[in-house]
Order: C-alpha cells, then sequence, then structure tokens
C-alpha cells in the first residue's frame, strides 16, 4: 500500500451505507474473515481511512462517483449548461445525464428543422 486514501465525512457516510448494502464480508456489523471464532468489528465501518483491501477493490467501484472522489482517478468536471459536477467515463464528456438528454433533443431539433428548410427549396 502506497498511499492511505481517507474520506471525508459525507464520503464516509457514504462508503458506510454501500457497505452495509453490498459487501459480501458483511454480517451485521461483523468482518468475516477477521472473525476467528468471535466477533470482530468492520475495521472500514468504523475508520474513514481507506484500510480495507476487499472493500477498496469490489465494493468501492460500485459507487462511481464516490470512487472517483476518493481514490482521485479521474477529475472531475463540471456540466457545460447547469454547472454540475459530473465524473466522465471519457474525455469527450461536456454534460451530465440531464443536460444531455436536453442537448440532444435541442439539436436533432435543430438539425431536422434545417433539412425540412432545404428540403422545401
Amino acid at each position: 500500500m502506497s498511499e492511505l486514501h481517507r474520506m471525508n465525512d459525507s464520503q464516509f457516510r457514504r462508503a458506510r451505507k454501500i457497505i452495509r448494502r453490498l459487501c459480501a464480508n458483511y454480517d451485521g456489523g461483523n468482518c468475516l474473515p477477521l472473525d476467528g471464532g468471535d466477533f470482530c468489528p468492520c475495521p472500514q465501518l468504523i475508520s474513514p481511512t481507506l484500510i480495507c483491501k476487499y472493500f477498496r477493490a469490489a465494493v468501492l467501484p460500485a459507487d462511481r462517483e464516490l470512487c472517483a472522489e476518493v481514490m482521485q482517478k479521474r477529475s472531475a468536471k463540471n456540466c457545460r449548461i447547469c454547472g454540475k459536477q459530473i465524473f466522465p467515463r471519457s474525455n469527450s464528456v461536456k454534460y451530465c445525464p440531464a443536460c444531455a438528454v436536453r442537448e440532444r433533443r435541442r439539436r436533432d431539433r435543430e438539425r431536422k428543422a434545417k433539412a425540412a428548410l432545404d428540403f422545401r427549396k
């Protein structure tokens, strides 16, 4: 482990939710791999530092935004229309999903109107 990433409070709350919902090693607050006959609390559930390898590799990628924020693999961009922060999958993304739909419809409308004008000539 080269560097242990830390989460802020809101990220930590989101991480605890996905641990409870998705982690295969979570059993009612206990960590199954650390359970050697007696109960051992899940270390990732009580620490804002990314210390569980399973959580980092299997559970955290389920929430792309949280993963990008915590691991800082991708830089966040802002939507060009509404300014909302987005985490693009490619470098050509300019809009958040809601604005992307509206922008695509607007461009389709303009293209079809132009085609209709060209057809009338």
